[in-house]
């Protein structure tokens, strides 16, 4: 989501509470992949975790906090987080503790129960700390394709059951954006999907490609051919005045410099993830229900708190120590992102330092789609002798969400 991405420039810490596994959705390209209906957490279990953050000192040097809340669909739990919300701000007060009005309550939602009576009072009471952003995918038919509900008897798109909450959603956070997810069988949507959220008045789009090695000969080609053909009509229709699509960006698609552009992409490591059996992880993609193929990363519990020995692989993570020299060396380097729980569920030993590179080709066709965009733009711009104008007016950039 973008508004919690860009909050306080990432000087925030991110404590992210897995309140349950289960979900309304069966999403085709979910990388949760052991979603279920047994997993919630339990009030003790997220007492115990707060505790311990604040009483070890967890995140005190940094200078505000996330309280992020997911699934499955978080919502789905909005009694046991009204509590969670509640001793948070209590205990925040109660401690006289830095974090105290400089924090945020951070959700991403399927948008079904958005509407109910109880989730509209949580948010009717935090309103002011609050980030809410709804997954839809774009047009009925690509959100349909994909997120579908949870049965077996048929298979059933909830885009009707989205959308209908969407002017709910945009009176009550006007400035919030989406995330769209492209998985190989819906590149043929990205054009008119985005025009799509653009008319039901959706500002942000914040939409990625699936890190998973999904991909099919020829994706690129599609890819590449929808995203000129958004780019077209970007520009020739005016949206690019108002309203931002991630898949273009002024910063990707150049070489990276080593000795100056050598961070991690990902924050694993920094971020922090507790689940219903109160075992503290890296970041939720090394929790067991969101692996395929390799063993949890369980760097603590909220008995025995975190080990410190269990992080250290993170904190030496850098572009660098995990990419091979093809990566490193490449001509558009920049914007190519990675995400780490991907890294280690996809690399041949159990390491975070293998850098998954299945999106390669598909980054690629991204920078020359956007190459053409911002040429086609700039062109028009100072044949209207509107560039300078439109360089002092444009919001910073948010190339992918992660």
């Amino acid at each position: 989501m973008a508004e919690s991405k860009s909050w306080q420039d990432g000087n925030a810490k991110t404590i992210t509470f897995i309140v349950t596994k289960d979900c309304q959705l069966a999403c085709k390209y979910c990388y949760l992949v052991g979603k279920n209906e047994k997993e919630r957490m339990s009030w003790d279990v997220a007492k115990k975790a707060i505790d311990y953050i604040l009483d070890s000192g967890t995140g005190n040097k940094d200078q505000s906090v996330i309280w992020d809340f997911i699934g499955g669909e978080p919502f789905l739990e909005i009694d046991l987080i009204d509590r969670i919300c509640d001793y948070i701000k209590v205990e925040l007060y109660r401690r006289n503790h830095h974090w105290f009005n400089s924090y945020r309550f951070s959700f991403s939602t399927n948008g079904i129960n958005y509407d109910s009576e109880k989730v509209q009072r949580f948010i009717a009471k935090n309103k002011n700390h609050l980030s809410v952003g709804i997954t839809i995918d774009g047009t009925k038919t690509k959100h349909d394709l994909n997120r579908i509900w949870k049965d077996p008897q048929e298979e059933r798109g909830s885009y009707d059951d989205v959308v209908r909450n969407i002017p709910l959603w945009l009176e009550q956070f006007p400035f919030a954006g989406t995330k769209v997810t492209i998985s190989s069988a819906d590149i043929p949507y990205i054009k008119e999907s985005v025009i799509h959220l653009y008319s039901l008045g959706i500002h942000e789009v914040n939409i990625n490609v699936v890190f998973e090695n999904v991909w099919k000969e020829g994706d690129d080609v599609i890819f590449e051919n929808q995203l000129t053909e958004l780019a077209d009509v970007i520009i020739n229709d005016g949206w690019y005045k108002d309203y931002n699509c991630s898949f273009f960006s002024e910063d990707i698609g150049k070489p990276m410099d080593s000795r100056y552009e050598n961070q991690n992409w990902c924050g694993a490591g920094k971020m922090l993830a507790v689940d219903a059996a109160g075992n503290f992880y890296p970041c939720t993609r090394f929790a067991q229900y969101s692996l395929r193929e390799k063993d949890a990363w369980i760097i603590g519990n909220v008995k025995d708190g975190i080990d410190q020995n269990k992080i250290r692989p993170f904190l030496a993570l850098d572009r660098c120590t995990q990419s091979s020299e093809e990566c490193i060396n490449c001509e558009v380097a920049s914007g190519c992102a990675w995400c780490q729980g991907e890294n280690y569920d996809a690399a041949s030993t159990p390491t975070v330092y293998q850098r998954a590179t299945a999106i390669c080709k598909m980054h690629k066709a991204r920078v020359r789609a956007n190459n053409y965009y911002w040429n086609k733009l700039f062109n028009k711009l100072e044949k209207e002798g509107l560039r300078e104008e439109f360089e002092k007016n444009k919001k910073p950039s948010n190339p992918d969400i992660c």
